[in-house]
């Protein structure tokens, strides 16, 4: 891990490392926090997985969360959306939805993706074992996520439960199977195969394989993508019919942006601290 840059914050410190990737086969950015108790100890881990067009700037500059997670005693995790760099695939139309900054959290198996966009693989066990081995953290782990990024979150936490203690999101793709984002994104990554898209698809995997990890989700009444793109309702029947621990908020008046996320996410790291044991 190379230092990019660093910044006392809330008594903790906010940096940004530069690391080769070997899922990615590129040369990867991402962020950390850490609170003033890892100067102490060993503390616990939030995973943030940011959406659409973000990189791993967008959740430590705008959605303040570092003052809670300073309060609580949490690190925050913070990779970049997609692999970067020379000879990285992109959308040859330069759509803000395919290629650079939507990686989608899979692993591709379609070229001229699968060289790269592994972010899957990144997320679940390099990034861990990466920073758990070089920096002051327990090794237990939450994730959340925004939009896309809580599309990751979810499908991490439900096809690996093992791994961590409790997922939130905001304004996840719920079900990516059946809408644009989704079918764009899966078809190129993934190819044809109706099955592999099914083990991205939140709602798919909770009605198939029920969650027994806390779930909290919040989502914004006055979201643009709410209904063609999001689709909340079909996490909550999945959850319904597995008897799942999902606590689904509709947000009157909030939109997709992170004016959203920064209104909820003392909430969300309440959350995930007190099942941490923070």
């Amino acid at each position: 891990m190379q230092l990019v840059q660093e910044q006392k914050c809330f008594g903790g410190r906010q940096i940004r490392y530069q690391h080769e990737s070997q899922s990615l086969n590129c040369s990867m950015q991402f962020s950390v926090f850490l609170p003033p108790q890892a100067e102490q100890g060993a503390v616990p881990a939030l995973y943030w997985l940011s959406g659409l067009t973000c990189t791993d700037e967008n959740f430590s500059s705008k959605a303040g969360a570092q003052r809670m997670a300073a309060e609580l005693g949490l690190a925050l995790v913070i990779p970049d959306t997609s692999p970067r760099g020379e000879g990285v695939a992109d959308d040859p139309q330069g759509a803000y939805d395919l290629g650079l900054g939507a990686g989608f959290y899979v692993n591709a198996t379609e070229a001229p993706w699968n060289k790269h966009y592994r972010m899957y693989d990144y997320v679940l066990n390099e990034l861990p074992a990466l920073v758990e081995a070089e920096l002051p953290l327990s090794g237990k782990r939450a994730i959340s996520g925004h939009s896309m990024g809580g599309h990751g979150a979810l499908v991490l936490a439900l096809r690996n439960p093992e791994r961590f203690v409790s997922v939130s999101a905001f304004a996840p793709i719920s079900n990516p199977t059946d809408c644009p984002w989704g079918h764009k994104a899966l078809s190129a990554y993934l190819g044809e195969d109706r099955a592999a898209w099914a083990e991205y698809d939140t709602s798919l995997l909770l009605k198939a394989k029920g969650c027994a990890l806390p779930m909290l989700v919040d989502q914004g009444e006055a979201d643009n993508f709410l209904a063609e793109q999001l689709k909340p309702q079909a996490l909550k029947a999945a959850a319904e019919h597995v008897g799942a621990e999902l606590t689904l908020r509709l947000q009157p008046g909030y939109d997709h942006s992170y004016y959203f996320i920064a209104s909820f996410i003392e909430d969300h790291l309440r959350f995930h601290a007190r099942h941490l044991g923070c």
